[in-house]
C-alpha cells in the first residue's frame, strides 16, 4: 500500500506539466512526458482535496475515502483521510508514518535510499526522470471528455504495473490518476482545489506520536 500511494504522489506532482504541450497539433506521448519533466522540476510544493477510490484486485474488494493533501520536495506529504474513517499517512523526509486511531496505532518506516527505492519514489526526491524511466501511450480514457496517458516503467516494479493519468483536452486540467496493481487492482484518486507553490513549511510535516498508541516498526523483521 505504502509503494501505491507513493506513486499516486508522484504523479500529483508532475501533471500540471501537460500544459507545457498544449497547443501542439496532436503531441506525442513522449512529447507530453517531456512536458511533465520540465514542469515538475519546478514543482517545490502542493495542496489539495481528493477522493480515492479502489476495486478489484483478488479479493475484489471496494472502497471510496476523502480527505486532504500536500506534498512537498523532497519527500514530504502529508495525507489527511477523513471519511469515512480518520487515518494519516505522513512522511517528514526521513521517516513514514501511518497513523490508525481507530487501532490506536502508529506503523512506522524510513524513507527507502536510492538504490532501494521503486521509480515512484525517486520521483518525490526530484532524482526521478519520466521519459528515461518510463514508456508513455495513449490509451482509451475511463472519463468521457478527457485524455489518458498511460506511464509503464522501464524497469519491474514489484508493487504496481503502470501509472495512468487523466486529463481534460482542452485546459489539460488534471482529472484523475490510476494505479494498477500486481493484483489486478485499481487504485484512482481525483482530486479538486489544487494550489502549487505556496511555500509549504516543513513543520506541516511533522509527526507526532500521540500518546497510548502500539509503535510498530516496518524496518523491524520480527514484525
Amino acid at each position: 500500500m505504502l509503494e501505491i500511494m507513493r506513486a499516486l504522489l508522484f504523479a500529483l506532482i508532475s501533471l500540471g506539466a501537460i500544459s507545457a504541450v498544449a497547443g501542439q497539433a496532436k503531441p506525442t506521448p513522449e512529447a507530453i512526458a517531456r512536458a511533465l519533466q520540465d514542469r515538475y522540476q519546478k514543482v517545490r510544493d502542493f495542496s489539495a482535496e481528493f477522493t480515492q477510490t479502489y476495486r478489484g484486485g483478488v479479493l475484489r474488494t471496494q472502497s471510496r475515502e476523502q480527505g486532504t493533501m500536500a506534498i512537498k520536495k523532497p519527500g514530504r506529504m502529508r495525507w489527511i483521510y477523513t471519511k469515512p474513517d480518520h487515518h494519516e499517512f505522513i512522511s517528514d523526509g526521513s521517516n513514514i508514518y501511518v497513523y490508525l486511531p481507530a487501532e490506536k496505532q502508529v506503523i512506522v518506516s524510513q524513507v527507502p535510499p536510492d538504490d532501494q527505492a521503486t521509480t515512484s519514489a525517486l520521483f518525490l526526491s526530484g532524482k526521478g526522470d519520466i521519459a528515461r524511466d518510463f514508456i508513455p501511450a495513449f490509451i482509451d480514457t475511463p472519463i468521457p471528455g478527457t485524455i489518458a496517458l498511460k506511464l509503464t516503467p522501464r524497469r519491474n516494479e514489484p508493487d504496481y504495473e503502470y501509472l495512468v493519468v487523466i486529463a481534460d483536452p482542452g485546459t489539460l486540467q488534471i482529472r484523475g490518476l490510476t494505479t494498477r496493481d500486481r493484483q489486478r487492482g485499481e487504485s484512482t484518486i481525483t482530486f479538486t482545489k489544487l494550489k502549487e507553490n505556496q511555500g509549504i513549511s516543513d513543520k506541516e510535516f511533522a509527526f507526532r506520536i500521540p500518546r497510548g498508541v502500539e509503535v510498530v516498526s516496518n524496518d523491524d523483521p520480527s514484525h
